[in-house]
């Protein structure tokens, strides 16, 4: 009668265990893996690289739309005429904070 207790006891200490285990693995999003086998989850947790970083990202249109560049070019262009109207623009070729403070 002991062993049969000592079994039955054994039994339910295995099952606890396991289910700390899987409700541990849901909370904090770990991988349960009671068997050992090996997996892909240290492959998954890597950066991505290469191919799969660029599968990633949507297709840009502003690369290959000329008129969309064509269009944020004349806005910047249009933007440092402004600034340079009101002197904010960058000096010219030479003529800068580092070619005055040489220059003293």
């Amino acid at each position: 009668m002991s062993a049969a207790a000592g079994g039955l006891r054994r039994l339910l200490a295995a099952a606890a265990t396991a289910g700390a285990a899987e409700a541990r693995a849901a909370i904090f999003g770990h991988s349960l893996n009671p068997t050992g086998k090996r997996a892909a989850t240290k492959l998954l947790r890597k950066k991505m690289v290469g191919d799969q970083v660029a599968q990633w990202y949507p297709y840009d249109i502003k690369r290959d739309d000329p008129l969309v560049m064509a269009r944020e070019e004349k806005e910047r262009l249009s933007k440092l005429e402004m600034l340079k109207r009101r002197g904010k623009g960058p000096p010219k070729k030479g003529q800068g904070r580092r070619a005055v403070k040489r220059s003293k």
